[in-house]
């Protein structure tokens, strides 16, 4: 990883299948029961456009708290979905995050990743703030919820 770029990842794991915990994912409006982000700011506004889920599914929101943006699943495999991430506000950045979905023992292993090109703000505020403990501790709450979530879920067959 170079000075420009940066890389949060984190990973638990969740006694579901891949494609169980998949459908957590890949619809976005699934996102609320677990997302850390989504419950920042409950009060925030929410638009969902493009495919219901998959490939092309979008996801727009605005908040005081949250600030806005814009989520696009760009890829989804067997192993895993890719999201491009577009933060508006309060600052703007291009991102990536990947969600890594791979079999260990009964369960799977999922990593959340984000990943992307440092920007001159995020530089200045990694003077303050560590990034990897802030989001890392953000994804570890939302891995809890999705592994809570997906544990709970009755097994499809």
């Amino acid at each position: 990883m170079s000075q420009e770029t940066f890389c949060v990842e984190r990973s638990a794991l969740i006694d579901a299948t891949p494609a169980e915990i998949a459908t957590l994912i890949e619809d976005f409006r699934r996102w609320v029961a677990w997302s850390p982000f989504d419950k920042m700011d409950p009060a925030a506004e929410r638009a969902y456009s493009g495919a219901s889920k998959g490939v092309g599914a979008v996801y727009e929101y605005s908040g005081r708290k949250a600030g806005a943006g814009r989520m696009e699943i760009s890829e989804v495999r067997v192993d895993g979905i890719r999201i491009k991430l577009e933060f508006l506000k309060p600052f703007r950045a291009s991102n990536t995050a990947d969600f890594l979905l791979e079999p260990e023992g009964e369960g799977t292993r999922v990593t959340w990743a984000m990943h992307g090109r440092k920007t001159l703000i995020s530089k200045l505020m990694g003077v303050f703030v560590n990034a990897d403990q802030f989001l890392g501790k953000e994804f570890e709450k939302g891995l809890a919820d999705l592994k809570r979530l997906a544990e709970a879920a009755p097994a499809t067959a």
